[in-house]
């Protein structure tokens, strides 16, 4: 991949890791060109996202202080990895679940 692409895809990568509406509008943003560097990026951040949100409404009901907090520092670090991924320009797979998300959202 090129520097180009890289610097192309940058924006609409950093766009897809802030919340659910931020995926939405980076998958509308890179719709027409197809980037490489965008969508593996947008792939990590919804994955991300939809898992946060799936495994949160049961991890609520453990009523656990430990839980929720080992749940929440889990994604928020998986989060800063594929941020810090997208402002540095690398394409680094989020571990564990990265080639799930990717796999699983190849379509975008």
């Amino acid at each position: 991949m090129n520097y180009n692409t890289v610097e192309e895809g940058k924006t609409i990568a950093i766009v897809s890791y802030l919340t659910i509406f931020g995926s939405v509008i980076a998958i509308v943003m890179n719709n027409d060109k197809k980037n490489i560097f965008a969508s593996f990026h947008i792939r990590q951040a919804l994955g991300i996202i939809l898992l946060f949100f799936t495994l949160g409404y049961p991890i609520g009901y453990f009523d656990s202080w430990m839980v929720s907090s080992a749940f929440y520092l889990f994604f928020f670090i998986l989060w800063i990895y594929g941020f810090i991924g997208a402002v540095q320009g690398q394409m680094y797979l989020v571990p564990v679940l990265g080639p799930f998300f990717q796999k699983i959202f190849k379509g975008l």
